[in-house]
């Protein structure tokens, strides 16, 4: 048996080794044909982007890879180990790789292991359900699902907000789907109102839904108050009711509906989505789902991009053109 060079707990110390830049992870590009690996083990035939992109879905879960480090994957060759292949992966940032790291790949396709075995036949896109929740984007089959995890008192999820969605739209009309999950933050006093208020009209109307909390990520800082001295959690609640009920009637939503959810203010939802959140690994706000894949923040939009763009390789589709983003630093994650 070959042995495993390092643990995945030891992933972490081989990052703090090698440079930190501003440069997102890529999967195996779309020019490597997705043949697997090689049935007699071999392992002449080299990794599929759709297999790449499993990896290295689980390797970043696993290790809390950030987002600014590229995972590079090897092509397979053979170790002593009955029916696995070795495959070498490395991390790299601000042009500077951490030492090679050694996994066994199953000749199936199946299984990565490192002193342990890790499951890889589930497609990471079906980790984060999605529930039944307004969505906006492309249709139900869109090859690219992007969960986020929100908390409409959170600076740094308005700043998300407001570039993510013009941009997305523009760049994959009709190959990604959005939808919001509810992560209001304990230290946000009004978060859970304003969740549970746009849930409410989001029952009725899906448009509803986006245009509240588009309206609320914008003017945040209005809510409760027009200076922080007149700012109070009754005014915030009293203000949050009225924009959902004026929302309401623009979308012409049954108000006697409407106003018995609102007055019931019933956050068990709430609740099971951050539930749901944390089991995840969900700890700050904003924190996206791209097929599966976390990044965690306010991050730059072409990270984004990158994180797109693997998925749509691996779901068989070509990304857009590339295009230069230029982008101001990320702020850090919201608390």
């Amino acid at each position: 048996m070959p042995t495993v060079v390092t643990p995945f707990r030891s992933i972490a110390l081989a990052l703090m080794l090698a440079a930190v830049g501003c440069h997102a992870q890529t999967s195996a590009g779309p020019g490597n044909a997705p043949t697997g690996t090689s049935a007699n083990g071999s392992g002449a035939a080299s990794l599929s982007p759709e297999l790449s992109r499993r990896i290295e879905v689980l390797i970043r879960a696993r290790a809390n890879v950030p987002a600014e480090y590229e995972v590079h994957i090897g092509p397979p060759h053979k170790s002593d180990m009955p029916g696995f292949n070795t495959i070498t992966v490395d991390f790299s940032a601000a042009g500077r790789k951490t030492a090679p790291l050694d996994f066994l790949l199953s000749l199936d396709g199946q299984t990565l292991a490192q002193f342990k075995k890790f499951d890889l036949s589930q497609d990471p896109k079906n980790l984060v359900s999605a529930g039944d929740r307004p969505a906006r984007g492309g249709a139900t089959d869109a090859p690219v699902l992007i969960v986020g995890f929100d908390d409409l008192e959170c600076p740094f999820c308005a700043q998300m907000n407001a570039a993510l969605f013009p941009a997305l739209m523009k760049r994959y009309p009709n190959q990604v789907r959005f939808v919001y999950r509810d992560f209001p933050l304990p230290m946000h006093p009004w978060a859970m109102r304003a969740a549970i208020d746009v849930n409410c009209v989001g029952a009725q109307s899906t448009a509803g839904y986006w245009n509240l909390v588009d309206y609320i990520h914008v003017h945040a800082g209005e809510i409760g108050g027009a200076t922080s001295q007149d700012k109070t959690l009754a005014k915030a609640n009293e203000m949050l009711d009225k924009l959902t009920r004026d929302e309401g009637a623009r979308q012409k939503v049954k108000a006697d509906v409407l106003d018995a959810c609102i007055l019931k203010q019933d956050g068990s939802a709430v609740q099971q989505s951050m539930k749901e959140g944390e089991a995840l690994g969900v700890e700050a706000t904003p924190a996206l789902f791209i097929n599966g894949e976390k990044i965690e923040g306010a991050q730059p939009i072409e990270y984004v991009y990158r994180m797109i763009d693997g998925a749509l390789v691996a779901a068989g589709q070509k990304p857009p053109a590339a295009t230069t983003v230029q982008s101001a630093p990320a702020p850090k994650p919201g608390n």
